[in-house]
Order: structure tokens, then sequence, then C-alpha cells
């Protein structure tokens, strides 16, 4: 009996000790311990072997993304400066291809952008500096952003009062995530119609609703759509590259929020922002 609690004794603590990050291997004598306590061992010694191995690569990875990032804003400034240039001088039969030239380098340009923001997000190279503010404010600042877009296409832009409702969010990164939702709606929601946002105080959380008379999602990517990189099948004709509502996520995980979305397909869609309310 006291041989078991003994071997109980010590598994717990190698879990502890794995759990905490603090398990060294030279800190138990293989030869004192049963069977079974050499195969947890081995176990935990090579859980944390593979554990630090693919911390290792994402941090090599990380540092990739942000080393194109750097070494590519120059250049895709240039390739958008200079086209912008050829577009005013050049035959109305080439002005096509410069156009497509200049787009697809400010696509690029985007993309990269993404993905180094994306990047320092998850290696907490960027801390969030959430505070209670108004709603209000959040919301007014990313209806004057999305409306020349929602002009474009005929879309009104439809923000409900939101007076007295406060949350807990970092400025900067909440309205990018805002007006992402905001892009994703106009683009994909047809002329005439109607994007509304609204706020609700919750117990816990403040919701900020975005909602749509586009499309729709089907029920069975619903739970996809969050995903790096992952376009439904309903928008692949569409300009976009699947980085903008993973964004969202990241940020609002990083403020000890989340996102959810409701939608129905043919009847629109409905994304929902969760913000500490304290």
């Amino acid at each position: 009996m006291a041989r078991q609690s003994k071997i109980v004794s010590r598994l717990d603590k190698m879990l502890a000790d794995a759990i905490n990050g603090n398990f060294i291997e030279e800190n138990y004598d293989e030869t004192e311990l049963s069977k079974f306590e050499s195969k947890f061992h081995q176990y935990i010694s090579a859980n944390k072997l593979s554990s630090e191995k693919i911390q290792a690569e994402r941090e090599a990875i990380k540092e990739l993304v942000t080393d194109i990032s750097h070494q590519t804003k120059t250049p895709l400034a240039n390739i958008c400066l200079y086209t912008q240039l050829l577009e005013e001088i050049c035959t109305p039969e080439l002005l096509p291809y410069v156009q497509q030239i200049h787009m697809h380098a400010e696509k690029l340009g985007f993309l990269v952008n993404a993905l180094s923001k994306i990047s320092r997000l998850e290696s907490n190279m960027i801390k969030l500096r959430p505070e209670r503010a108004p709603v209000s404010r959040l919301l007014a600042d990313c209806g004057r952003y999305i409306r020349g877009m929602a002009d474009l296409k005929n879309i009104t832009i439809n923000i409900k009062d939101s007076k007295n409702i406060w949350a807990l969010y970092d400025a900067r990164w909440t309205y990018e995530a805002l007006c992402n939702l905001l892009d994703n709606a106009v683009k994909y929601s047809p002329e005439g119609s109607t994007v509304t946002v609204s706020a609700k105080q919750l117990e816990i959380f403040t919701c900020i609703s975005v909602e749509d008379e586009g499309m729709g999602i089907p029920e069975e990517e619903q739970a996809q759509v969050f995903k790096r990189f992952y376009r439904g099948k309903n928008t692949l004709n569409q300009e976009g590259n699947g980085i903008g509502l993973y964004l969202v996520r990241i940020i609002l995980q990083r403020e000890q929020g989340y996102i959810k979305v409701s939608s129905v397909p043919g009847s629109g869609s409905c994304f929902k922002m969760y913000l500490l309310n304290t």
C-alpha cells in the first residue's frame, strides 16, 4: 500500500511539473521507478520535446512572415506608385493590363499586411490595451469608414442608437475588427440593400451586431468561416483571401471576447462581436 501511494505521489509530481513547464528529466532516477513509472516518464519526456519542436517551428514561421512583410512593403508600394503613373500616360489598349497589375499589387500588399498583423498578435508582439469606452464612438468611426464603399453599391448603413452602452476594448484593434465585418457585409450584399449595426448591453458582455441582407452562409460552413484562409463555396467568385474573419477572431480573443454568426442562405447573415463590459 505504501509503495502504491509512493508511486501515485511521484506520478502526480511528474504530471504537475510537466503542466507547469518545470519537468526536468534529471530529477527522476529511472532505476528506482516501476515499469509503469518509467513508461510515464518516457511519455512526458517525448511530449516535452515534441512541444518544444512545435513551438520552435511556429516561432520560425512567425519570424518568416515578419521578414516577408518587412522586405516586401517598399517594393509593393513602388509597384503601386509606378502603375498609377502608367495609368495616366499609357494608351487605351494597354490601360486594362496596367490596372490589373495595380489591382493585384494592392491585393498582395493587403494580404501581406494582414498576415503580419496576425503573426504579431499570435506571438504577443502586440499587446492590446482594452479600456472602458462608449460603443457609440466605435460604431460612428466604423460607419464613416464604410459609407464610401456602401455608396458605390447604393447600400444603406443603418447604425442604431447606442447611447449609454459601454464596453472594454482596444480602440485601434476593435475598430479594425468591426471594419472587417462591415467590409464583408457590404461586399456580399446586393445593391440597394441595408446593413444594420447595433449594440446591446448584456450582463457580462456588450454585443455588437452587423446584420446584412446578402447571400447568407450555409449551416455546414458557419463553423468554418473563422478559420484562416477559409472561403465558402458561394464566395469564390468574389474578391477576398479568407483572412478577415480569422483576424477578427484573434483580435477578440486577445480582448477576452468572442464572435458568433447566425445565417440563413438567401436571407443574409448576422455577425455578433462580444466584448467584456468591465
